[in-house]
C-alpha cells in the first residue's frame, strides 16, 4: 500500500513539473502550443482506477488570483489528466470551469443527494463508486469521456458543452467561470492558443469576428439613431474574442437604474426599459487609432486595463447586463477616440479588414 501511494505521489508531482515546464504540451501537441491541431477529432478515453493519492495540493503549485493552492492544485490535476488523454486544450478549460461551478475546485466528500467530488458526479447515475469519484484523476477522466462523446463540443459555448455532460439544473451557471478557468489553465501550462472555442480565423489584416452571430439591431437605424454599434445575437455565455491585437484601455461596469439614477449593477441582467448603459464592457485600442468596444458581458471581463491582447483572445463572455433585452454582444468600432462622434458602422469596417460580421 505504501508503495502504491508513493508511486501515485511521484506521478502527480511529475505531472505538475511537466505542466510548469511546458514539456507535457510539447509531448502531446508537438510543440504547437495546442494551436492548429486543437480542433481536430477527439480520441475516446476509457476511465481506469488510479493509484494517485487524494492529496489536493501537488508540490510546486501556488494560488492564482482568488483561487487557493488547494483549488489550483485540483485544477492542475484536471488539466494533467486532459493532457495525458490527448484532449485538446479547449477541453481542459471546460473541465476546470465545470469543477469551479460544481465544487469550487474542492474535492468534497458529498453534496446534493449522492453527488461526490470535484465534478459532483452521482454514483446513482453510473459515474462510478463514491470512492472512485473522490479520486480527482478518475473523476476528471470520466468527465472527459462524456465530453468527447458530445458531437461538436469544441465549437460550443463553454456553458453548452459543460451542460451536455453534467445536465445541471442551472445550465447557464458554467459560463461565468470561463475567464478564471482560462487564466488558470494558461498559467499552469503556458498554453494560450486553443483555449477558446473553435472557429477563430484571423484575416491577413489581423482581424477576426468577436463572436459568430447574426446582426440584429444595426448601426444608427431610423428607429435607433443613437445606436453606435451593432448587436450580434449569441446565447448567454458565448466567448467574446478580441477583434484584433491591441491594448485594453477600458474595463468597466456601466449600468444605471433610470428610476433612481443609482447603480443597477452588472452581475445581473439589465432591462431595456429600466436600465441604461453598456453593462460590463471592454474597450481595446488598436494600431492606427482604431478602438473596438464590447458591451453587455455576463460577468467581469477576463482582461484588465493596460493588458496586451492578440486577435482572437477571449476577453469575456456574452450576457445581458446594462441596457439590454436579452443575451447578445453590442459591438462598436471607433476611429480616433472613445466618443460617439468617432463611431463607424462595424459591418462595413469589419468587411474592409477581411473579417465580415454575420458569417
Amino acid at each position: 500500500m505504501i508503495t502504491r501511494v508513493l508511486s501515485g505521489i511521484a506521478i502527480a508531482v511529475t505531472g505538475v513539473l511537466l505542466l510548469c515546464s511546458g514539456l507535457a504540451t510539447t509531448l502531446i501537441f508537438g510543440g504547437g502550443g495546442g494551436g492548429a491541431g486543437a480542433c481536430g477529432p477527439a480520441t475516446s478515453v476509457t476511465p481506469a482506477a488510479s493509484s494517485a493519492p487524494r492529496s489536493s495540493t501537488p508540490g510546486g503549485i501556488g494560488p492564482i488570483g482568488d483561487w487557493s493552492t488547494e483549488q489550483v492544485g485540483n485544477a492542475a490535476t484536471i488539466t494533467t489528466v486532459g493532457m495525458r488523454l490527448g484532449v485538446p486544450p479547449r477541453g481542459w478549460v471546460i473541465a476546470v470551469a465545470t469543477a469551479m461551478q460544481e465544487s469550487s475546485l474542492i474535492n468534497t466528500p458529498g453534496g446534493d443527494r449522492d453527488s461526490v467530488g470535484l465534478f459532483q458526479q452521482r454514483p446513482s447515475q453510473g459515474w462510478g463508486t463514491p470512492e472512485q469519484l473522490q479520486d480527482p484523476q478518475y473523476a476528471a477522466t470520466r468527465f472527459y469521456q462524456k465530453l468527447q462523446a458530445v458531437d461538436g463540443w469544441q465549437a460550443m459555448p463553454l456553458t453548452e458543452a459543460a451542460q451536455a455532460v453534467q445536465r445541471s439544473a442551472y445550465p447557464d451557471a458554467y459560463a461565468r467561470w470561463e475567464p478564471d478557468a482560462t487564466r488558470i489553465v494558461a498559467a499552469l501550462t503556458g498554453v494560450s492558443a486553443g483555449l477558446a472555442a473553435c472557429g477563430v480565423t484571423v484575416s491577413a489584416q489581423g482581424w477576426t469576428q468577436p463572436v459568430h452571430g447574426d446582426v440584429g439591431s444595426g448601426f444608427r437605424t431610423e428607429g435607433r439613431p443613437g445606436h453606435d454599434g451593432v448587436d450580434l445575437i449569441v446565447g448567454k455565455g458565448a466567448p467574446i474574442h478580441a477583434a484584433s491585437a491591441g491594448t485594453v484601455t477600458v474595463v468597466r461596469c456601466n449600468a444605471v437604474d433610470v428610476r433612481t439614477g443609482w447603480d443597477w449593477g452588472c452581475d445581473r441582467d439589465g432591462d431595456p426599459a429600466l436600465t441604461r448603459g453598456c453593462g460590463w464592457y471592454v474597450d481595446i485600442t488598436h494600431t492606427g487609432g482604431v478602438i473596438t468596444r464590447y458591451c453587455h458581458m455576463l460577468t467581469h471581463p477576463s482582461v484588465a486595463e493596460g493588458q496586451q491582447v492578440a486577435a482572437g483572445d477571449v476577453i469575456g463572455v456574452s450576457g445581458s447586463s446594462g441596457h439590454s433585452s436579452g443575451p447578445h454582444l453590442h459591438f462598436e468600432v471607433h476611429l480616433g477616440d472613445h466618443t460617439s462622434g468617432t463611431a463607424v458602422d462595424p459591418v462595413g469596417f469589419m468587411a474592409s479588414v477581411g473579417a465580415p460580421l454575420n458569417q
